[in-house]
């Protein structure tokens, strides 16, 4: 009997194929592995469509698909089947098998190696080809587009006499379909060789010919091909010229011909463009002469003509005709330059006048009642009063401010007023805890709008709020506070459903709210949580009770975002800034068409171009594609995106722009005509502050519209560095409204300077009508300065504050204990021929984390004040009280040594004002802020007592005369 034990005579065990039971097992993993990856890569595909579905423009999610597609599935197509048809010609045209030599021994082992796989090789090698090329091909959505669509400009080039179009919509298509074609032709080539190698027809250590006819014709046509390819690309070269970029006069942003290029670049490229020519039918001609002697002397004699026509002889030019006479020979094509440059940023129209820089005026009165009809200077920085804002105005820790402000104007009793506005958006770090259901369903939005007056401040140096609170109240009336899309609103939501939202706090509590509006995306079905579980990496959106009816899903929150999912052809602002719009808020976006196609156009950087010391600091207000070089730029679009329902639209702006009127013939019914935006909305639209930084950095050089003085670059300008900065970046723009001297009344203006390159005088001031809806608006004014005199730039003016003794003892009284100083906007204003200066001094600490106003310094025509409010250092500065000048309980200076008078009462309220004012100068001194504000506080009655006082005397008197006073003798330490 055998031994049926487990010893050497029993069964033996089965190893190596793995049981029914772990096969299925197997199988089934393979399975569901295959479908998640089909299901995540749905799922994004899905949430896509449901998006743009939700904001109703499916029509640029559909027509950039289908777009993309198509061009991947034919780009794909052509390069699989000319990779493959050569393939399998050469395999075609093997010779017959002969006695071997040891090589083609050697290669017969691999010959029958794959020898069964052949279909499967040859569709695998195709499908790889394809698919790359398909997936490069799609990426050039917007080259194809562009091409299809493209709207003629109406101009032509100087030097070719074509369309601008052709440069900007067809010549890079032809350059991709070029690229396409030297792709395909170097794979064939590749391809179809190895094959004639492999199945003999190629032989490179055999006795004998080295290659058969039929592998000597094929490979020839296909490198005929290829350099056929190549005399397209040298007419097309010809063409390019326009648009190349060099680097020329201490400029690396040079673009178009010049004098080397037109009379030697042109020429060989056209004599290259004949050789290239006859080199190719040399090498279709082997299919006749079977040799590779005419073709190969061809190929080299092109190769020299390209290292001695298209190199050398323009170096000779450039180094025996250029340089000895560069001025006269580069004139004509820098003139182009000029012309071309100023059309394509829009700066053609500028308007460059002398401006004296001192005035002549000796009546210093009329001077200083000038200055409230010349500008409403604005005291209160934007860029430095956010945490004020934060402080006196948060509420609830879950809200915010955003780092820098925007300023707007709002019309109060007729009269439009510079505003510094703000929303109160939701910060979830400030949340009591952070989980699952707070972050995305109990606190989902910001709540209101908090406005300050930009003129002036308080007693205290607050803003002066006219929208405040909570919810906000003030000068806006009635619109919907709540926020759920903003710049700071970066996490998706989900509102709507069973599990209520936090609205806002007040004494009596909390209070809830559910989202009411149809924006996002409906959760109710299945699949769509199941897609967003899985676009969102957050497998609780698929089983959360938390999600239920009428459940919708917020995301893409922040206005770029949105506008640049929507509009992906529109290059977007940097600063988005928000308004009240007809009973909403709206935040408005200001977007740009662009091409680096426009001939003679000299580039630039956008990210290098808009950066200043505010970007610095805050890289949210950068502008989008940072690294874009372009030579052409228009405002094109005005985009809003409701602050609660998250709506988009896009405004045609400006209605001539070719660009814009190319990209609505391919997304039809994508932007709206300029004739829908309303009065409302039109009142807070602007000169958008990335376009301005764009045109000032290109007129620091194309100011001039000469040949000579730009070749010579004596009036070469830049940008100055800003004073109140240490990042040593650029002075940013600043929205004013001021008047320069060829306009009849003030308008709402963005405003810079100019100082000499390498030196920190004032070389000029430019301005932009920056009041959309109006006729100027665009303009661009410039006061040039002149040479021969010097004039103080920001950095000189700076210099000149911190340097006079009683400004540096008081800035140094300022900066005691934990107090720092923080300077505001230095701001210029053009000023009966000289220049205003005006800076506002923060002061944070002595108990208080933000900053206030506590000084303002003023110059002009070599004059400097430093005084507690811009009514005192104007009037210090001229020598006089201003006609405009607010009186005490007005809204003007509550801080200044009050008057005297005979009334008792009176003068009794008086003297307790002067012991408040002195008690707050001492306060001061010392760094106590607290006292401080008690003793303005103090002041503000005492002044408030003897003005009712004096009207009580008044009225019982029958007469309306106030009685003469005159100023206290004690006066502040700065004064």
């Amino acid at each position: 009997m055998p031994d049926r034990g487990g010893g050497p005579t029993g069964p033996r065990m089965r190893v190596g194929r793995p049981s029914r039971r772990a096969r299925t097992l197997l199988m089934t993993l393979g399975v569901l592995a295959v479908l998640g990856m089909a299901f995540t890569m749905f799922a994004g595909f899905w949430t896509d469509w449901l998006w743009y579905r939700s904001v109703n423009y499916s029509s640029v999610f559909t027509t950039t698909l289908w777009t993309k597609m198509g061009l991947f599935f034919v780009f794909g197509l052509l390069m699989a089947l000319a990779v493959g048809f050569n393939i399998w010609l050469a395999h075609r045209l093997r010779p017959p098998l002969s006695a071997m030599s040891m090589e083609q021994q050697n290669l017969d082992r691999y010959r029958m190696g794959i020898a069964p796989y052949k279909k499967w090789l040859l569709l695998g090698i195709v499908s790889l080809v394809g698919l790359i090329a398909g997936a490069s091909a799609s990426s050039q959505w917007r080259t194809w587009l562009m091409w299809v669509n493209g709207v003629s400009f109406g101009q032509k080039d100087p030097q070719f006499h074509l369309d601008i179009s052709f440069y900007t919509f067809d010549l890079p298509w032809y350059r991709f379909l070029l690229g396409f074609g030297f792709a395909a032709a170097i794979l064939s080539v590749i391809a179809a060789a190895l094959t004639h190698y492999l199945y003999g027809g190629l032989r490179i250590t055999s006795p004998g010919a080295r290659a058969t006819a039929a592998a000597t014709g094929h490979l020839s046509v296909l490198l005929g091909i290829f350099v056929a390819l190549k005399a397209v690309a040298y007419w097309l070269d010809r063409y390019g010229l326009a648009v190349k970029s060099s680097d020329f006069k201490a400029t690396d942003s040079w673009t178009g011909l010049r004098y080397v290029d037109a009379n030697a670049y042109l020429p060989a490229k056209t004599i290259l463009f004949c050789i290239a020519v006859i080199c190719a039918l040399l090498f279709f001609a082997t299919l006749w002469r079977r040799t590779w002697q005419l073709p190969v002397i061809g190929f080299g004699l092109m190769v020299l003509s390209a290292i001695l026509i298209g190199g050398l002889y323009p170096a000779i030019v450039q180094k025996f005709q250029v340089q000895p006479n560069e001025q006269a020979k580069e004139a004509p094509y820098v003139e182009k330059n000029l012309k071309a440059t100023r059309e394509a940023y829009d700066i053609d129209d500028a308007s460059v006048k002398e401006y004296d820089g001192k005035s002549t005026t000796t009546d210093k009165t009329k001077l200083r009642d000038d200055v409230d009809a010349t500008a409403s200077i604005r005291v209160v920085d934007p860029n430095v009063v956010s945490p004020t804002f934060q402080q006196l105005q948060q509420m609830r820790n879950y809200y915010a401010f955003p780092t820098n402000l925007d300023v707007d104007r709002y019309s109060k009793n007729g009269k439009d007023q510079d505003t510094v506005i703000g929303l109160r958006e939701l910060n979830l770090a400030g949340i009591p805890k952070n989980n699952w259901i707070n972050d995305h369903f109990r606190y989902t939005h910001g709540y209101g709008v908090v406005a300050a007056k930009g003129t002036e401040a308080d007693a205290e140096g607050r803003p002066v709020f006219t929208e405040s609170n909570l919810p906000s109240q003030g000068d806006l009336g009635t619109y919907q506070q709540r926020v759920y899309y903003g710049e700071k609103t970066t996490e998706y939501s989900i509102v709507g459903g069973p599990q209520k939202e936090i609205d806002y706090s007040d004494d009596s509590g909390e209070k809830t709210y559910s989202y009411k509006a149809k924006s996002g995306v409906n959760l109710s079905n299945p699949v769509n949580r199941a897609a967003y579980a899985v676009a969102f990496s957050e497998p609780q959106i698929l089983y959360s009770g938390a999600i239920g009816e009428g459940s919708r899903i917020l995301y893409n929150r922040t206005p770029k975002q949105r506008v640049e999912a929507v509009a992906p052809w529109l290059t977007i602002d940097g600063d988005a800034y928000p308004a009240v719009v007809n009973g909403k808020i709206q935040w408005i976006v200001d977007a740009y068409t662009t091409t680096n196609g426009y001939p003679y156009s000299s580039r630039t950087t956008l990210g290098d171009t808009t950066a200043d010391s505010l970007t610095a600091t805050n890289n949210q207000r950068a502008v989008v594609a940072q690294q874009n070089q372009v030579n052409y730029i228009r405002n094109s679009v005005k985009a809003t995106v409701d602050a609660y329902t998250g709506e988009v639209k896009l405004y045609q702006w400006d209605t001539k722009d070719p660009v814009l009127k190319t990209w609505m013939k391919a997304f039809p019914g994508t932007v709206e005509p300029r004739k829908d935006i309303s009065t409302d909305l039109m009142a807070h639209l602007r000169y958008p502050q990335d376009l301005f930084k764009v045109q000032r950095e290109l007129l620091a050089r194309y100011h001039v519209e000469d040949a000579d003085t730009f070749l010579s670059g004596s009036e070469v300008w830049q940008v100055p560095d800003d004073p109140t900065n240490k990042s040593g970046d650029a002075v940013p723009p600043y929205y004013l409204s001021m008047k320069m001297p060829d306009q009849k009344a003030q308008a709402f203006s963005l405003t810079t300077t100019f100082t000499p390159n390498g030196r920190d005088n004032l070389s000029a001031f430019m301005s932009v009508d920056a009041e959309a809806g109006t006729s100027d608006y665009g303009k661009i004014r410039i006061l040039k300065l002149p040479t021969n005199t010097t004039v103080n730039g920001p950095k000189q003016v700076q210099s000149q504050f911190n340097s006079e003794q009683d400004i540096a003892e008081t800035i140094s009284l300022l900066n005691r204990g934990d107090s720092n100083v923080e300077y505001g906007n230095l701001l210029t204003v053009p000023l009966d021929g000289g220049l205003l200066y005006v800076e506002p001094v923060y002061v944070r600490g002595g108990g208080l984390k933000y900053p206030l106003l506590r000084k303002v310094l003023v110059t002009y025509g070599g004059n400097t004040a430093f005084e507690d409010t811009l009514d005192e250092a104007l009037n210090k500065v001229f020598g006089a009280d201003g006609s405009t000048t607010k009186p005490p309980g007005d809204g003007g200076d509550t801080t200044k040594p009050p008057p005297t008078s005979t009334n008792p009462t009176v003068q009794q309220a008086l003297d307790d004002a002067q012991k408040a004012f002195d008690a707050g100068q001492e306060a001061l001194k010392k760094g106590d802020w607290e006292a401080y504000g008690r003793a303005q506080e103090d002041l503000k009655d005492a002044l408030k007592r003897a003005e009712d006082a004096q009207a009580t005397a008044d009225k019982g008197s029958g007469s309306s005369a106030k009685p003469s006073a005159s100023p206290s003798p004690r006066s502040s330490p700065s004064g």
